[in-house]
């Protein structure tokens, strides 16, 4: 069995593919074949040292996959061996195999893709927890979406138009505008892709203000932080929710508190990994709820390359760069 190996923390050219030894299960586990892990941002983080959880080394990045139970424990009751199933884990899914607690896995439907398994439990959960048990969430909201083109922005905006809201989308680029339309965007506003300097931040908030029917937004989606912050924080309505989510684009943002006062506003943290582990059911739930919806029709990840998963690597330095829109799956090729 071979597996991405993080041996210590630092650049991502230093992680190796290599063979180690088959997983056998404990009573409550089980063992799947993985076909597909989806790549995200954290994994970038992870294998440097850089994220907010650090794993002892060595690891195996990855967090979120799909396959076919080849093991089971004596003590599992959910599952039996050939099930296709997805799962999420904090890590180990960029590999041949993982090893997992049964209540980690999730019986696929039948007509769904292992690709396509793989690639939402993480973006859509952390969005889906944001937006409806974190934000409150109605269908009468206006909601801001920044970085709306990567995963967890696109997840948002799915979710949010599929739940009844208004969406305005900013992202970098007119390329990642059109993506964000195309995926139901009611409205987009571009930032560029440098960092805003100060008299830009002022023309950022006034373009943001002037997209929302409502003078200021019900709910903003801050997977990306930085410079970008103060300046959304500036455009929401009374009353509204800022969800932070993550720095992906550098720096920890730093907000004057007297804005949360004039506004109203409330600034409120996502952190879905701890989420998953205090509320297990509540997650739980919320995963059927996104099955279904995807079941339905009414909501639809976006894969925007499949890449082999020995080329892990070259993969997780792309979403680092990022260089992509949507969900980056690892797949494992039948030799």
């Amino acid at each position: 069995m071979k597996k991405i190996i993080c041996k210590e923390f630092g650049p991502v050219d230093n992680l190796v593919w290599e063979d180690t030894e088959d997983h056998e299960p404990l009573p409550n586990e089980v063992v799947v074949d993985i076909k597909a892990a989806a790549l995200n941002f954290p994994d970038y983080l992870i294998v440097q040292g850089l994220y907010q959880f650090q794993p002892p080394l060595p690891f195996t990045p990855g967090n979120e996959g799909a396959g076919i139970i080849k093991k089971i424990g004596s003590e599992v009751t959910n599952h039996k061996v050939g099930d296709r199933v997805s799962f999420m884990s904090a890590i180990g899914a960029f590999a041949e195999e993982i090893v997992l607690d049964q209540n980690l896995v999730f019986k696929m439907q039948d007509d769904m893709s292992f690709e396509v398994a793989s690639s939402y439990q993480l973006a859509y959960g952390t969005s889906y927890h944001a937006l409806v048990q974190r934000g409150n969430l109605s269908k009468d909201d206006e909601v801001l979406v920044l970085g709306g083109s990567g995963g967890v922005g696109l997840a948002a905006i799915d979710i949010a138009k599929a739940l009844g809201a208004r969406v305005v989308a900013a992202v970098s680029s007119q390329e990642k505008a059109q993506i964000c339309s195309d995926y139901g965007a009611d409205d987009v506003v571009l930032y560029g892709s440098s960092k805003l300097e100060k008299e830009q931040q002022k023309t950022f908030t006034s373009e943001l203000k002037a997209k929302s029917i409502k003078g200021g937004f019900d709910l903003i989606y801050d997977p990306i932080g930085d410079c970008f912050a103060e300046p959304s924080f500036r455009s929401i309505g009374w009353g509204g929710r800022y969800l932070v989510i993550g720095f992906a684009a550098g720096e920890i943002p730093k907000l004057p508190l007297n804005l949360t006062l004039l506004k109203g506003a409330s600034i409120v943290g996502v952190f879905w990994g701890t989420f998953t582990a205090l509320e297990p059911e509540t997650n739980k739930n919320n995963i059927k709820k996104l099955n279904q919806m995807v079941a339905d029709g009414k909501i639809k990840p976006l894969i925007s390359q499949t890449i082999p998963m020995k080329d892990a690597i070259s993969a997780i330095n792309l979403i680092g760069n990022r260089g992509v829109t949507g969900k980056v799956v690892l797949v494992n090729n039948e030799e």
